[in-house]
């Protein structure tokens, strides 16, 4: 999930104003200038990031993070996980997503450090349905349902429920539920998340689970297809090329217009 610049502005320019004030201190007992040191490690550790000075980013981040700053800790997480900077290690950006989750999961879900907060969920449910190898952290599809559900629910966080819809489809953690797949797949579609575009694009093309629906499935199919240029997004390529390919003429045409329509929907 990508954090806006406007995001981390307002976080460096003040912590109450994106969190509240307990977002700082994890005891409860620092002072103001602690906590305002600790947004100002987080701004020299981005600073340090963005000069590609990521040892010393990653003493300030550190710094920042064991401050209780929330934004501090997404970072890390996302540093350890990728192997960006620092020797990868799940079990470390594991922690820090935990500690994001365990104090900011009532969080408003309007409030802009909800997005960071959703996110460290997400991170939280696939390290949970996968587990981590040498670790305590077991594969636990039950609990990485929870995750993904808890953050599609309440924060309504696109990424979510594309991973909650997957489980539905394969029956992991829970009963298996095309229906509450196809629901959730639709939620995650309509906010423009690729995959789920992808996924519900098939489904409705091949008239799986569903009432057959070609052209809506291939316009769904072209925007994912538009949107995936990541390495592991061969599947959606492959997915728009076999239904276009299958399609009729008069499907493309009608999947044009509902692709127009969208396209205005989205300028307006």
């Amino acid at each position: 999930m990508q954090i806006s610049e406007a995001l981390i502005a307002a976080t460096v320019a003040g912590a109450a104003a994106v969190f509240g004030p307990a977002a700082w201190a994890f005891d409860g007992t620092r002072s103001p200038s602690d906590q305002i040191s600790a947004v100002e490690a987080f701004r020299n550790g981005a600073q340090a990031l963005k000069q590609g000075e990521k040892a010393k980013a990653l003493t300030s981040l550190q710094y920042a993070a064991e401050n209780g700053h929330p934004l501090a800790q997404w970072k890390l997480g996302q540093m350890y996980a990728r192997g960006d900077g620092v020797t990868r290690d799940d079990l470390r950006a594991f922690e820090y997503y935990s500690r994001i989750a365990n104090s900011h999961a009532e969080d408003r879900p309007d409030a802009p450090g909800a997005r960071i907060v959703s996110s460290a969920l997400v991170a939280l449910g696939h390290y949970y349905l996968d587990g981590i190898p040498n670790s305590a952290v077991r594969s636990d599809p039950s609990r990485a349902w929870e995750m993904f559900h808890y953050a599609a629910t309440y924060f309504a966080d696109p990424d979510a429920q594309y991973d909650l819809a997957r489980l539905y489809l394969e029956g992991t953690g829970a009963p298996r539920s095309p229906r509450q797949a196809v629901r959730w797949l639709s939620l995650a579609a309509h906010k423009s998340q690729y995959q789920a575009q992808a996924l519900l694009g098939a489904i409705l093309f091949k008239g799986e689970h569903v009432r057959r629906q070609a052209s809506r499935g291939l316009m769904w199919l072209t925007l994912a297809r538009d949107s995936a240029v990541a390495a592991d997004d061969a599947w959606i390529t492959e997915l728009y090329d076999t239904a276009f390919k299958q399609a009729t003429d008069d499907e493309r045409a009608v999947a044009l217009i509902y692709l127009e329509r969208w396209m205005k929907h989205r300028r307006d």
